[in-house]
């Protein structure tokens, strides 16, 4: 990175530690997207400085759906004419998609949000694309996401936005693809566009696979093993059937649609790491639970 050579980026620290992606996103199916241009304070919505009742609203609608809140904006600040938009995303445990969008001028437009948190959404609207440019949250986040924001909002200008902080800082660039529910890390602008060409075309590689929201590490890790192992595969060509703890780890069994293998089953690993510092802001070491895959065994074979 441009700079400060003794400054400390913690994506480069996480590079030459070989931090894994694998086992990394958090978990999430429901969305709320608030469409802010400018800058955004360090804690996202809650510095927008709402009036109190209506963020009290917001938030309370949010957590009873479990939904993550993020502010976006397009690429480069852009602030298109009109109202601003906000959408709820829905991931349902079925695997399908659904969105609800409105605009909000006036605060109180953004009781909207509320409403649309109690509904089901529509499906048949396009993926949102999400890239973390949070710069005032981690310098990591701006550094690295705004050149693939733009370089994604170039190439797909109705799907990309830039958004605050999606977790998982010392992975910058982070995109998450909505409501699909994947995250992408290590990204620069050629791996970002090849990495979502990829994606829209209904193949997930493993490459810059961080993991699928609605799944916890462990099975994370043994998707994206099957995905390295057998190449991109569409979002839900893998299911996860069965998990069992083993003495270490857990032993995660997987149905795979064809030409996937019919079922395969990966002994995933779990160990603590010493002390690093994780993110640019946060100086005081912390530890993490790194998760990886040591064992994937076909038990039968693509359907014929």
């Amino acid at each position: 990175m441009a700079g400060d050579p003794t400054r400390f980026f913690c994506a480069e620290a996480a590079r030459a530690r070989g931090d894994g992606l694998a086992g990394t996103a958090p978990h999430g199916r429901v969305w709320v997207l608030i469409e802010h241009p400018g800058g955004w304070p360090p804690n996202g919505f809650e510095g927008l400085g709402l009036e109190p009742a209506l963020a009290a609203r917001v938030f309370a609608a949010a957590r009873s759906r479990r939904a993550r809140l993020l502010l976006v904006r397009r690429p480069g600040r852009r602030r298109a004419a009109g109202p601003r938009r906000w959408a709820v995303l829905h991931h349902d445990a079925r695997g399908q998609h659904r969105q609800t969008w409105g605009t909000w001028e006036a605060e109180a437009d953004l009781g909207g949000v509320v409403d649309a948190l109690r509904g089901p959404g529509t499906a048949g609207h396009p993926p949102v694309v999400l890239v973390c440019a949070h710069g005032t949250h981690d310098a990591c986040c701006a550094v690295r996401g705004r050149p693939v924001a733009a370089a994604l909002g170039a190439r797909h200008p109705d799907l990309v936005w830039e958004c605050t902080h999606v977790g998982g800082d010392r992975f910058a660039a982070n995109v998450a693809v909505l409501p699909d529910g994947v995250y992408y890390g290590n990204l620069d602008a050629p791996s970002a566009l090849r990495t979502l060409t990829e994606h829209l075309a209904g193949r997930v590689g493993a490459a810059h696979l961080r993991g699928y929201t609605d799944l916890p590490p462990p099975a994370q890790v043994a998707v994206a093993a099957l995905l390295a192992r057998h190449g991109p595969a569409a979002r839900h060509a893998y299911a996860v059937v069965g998990t069992e703890p083993t003495d270490g780890g857990w032993r995660v069994r997987v149905a795979g649609a064809p030409p996937q293998p019919a079922l395969s089953e990966v002994d995933v690993r779990a160990h603590r790491t010493a002390p690093h510092r994780l993110t640019c802001r946060g100086e005081a070491p912390s530890t993490f639970l790194a998760h990886e895959a040591v064992t994937v065994r076909t038990l039968r074979g693509p359907s014929r």
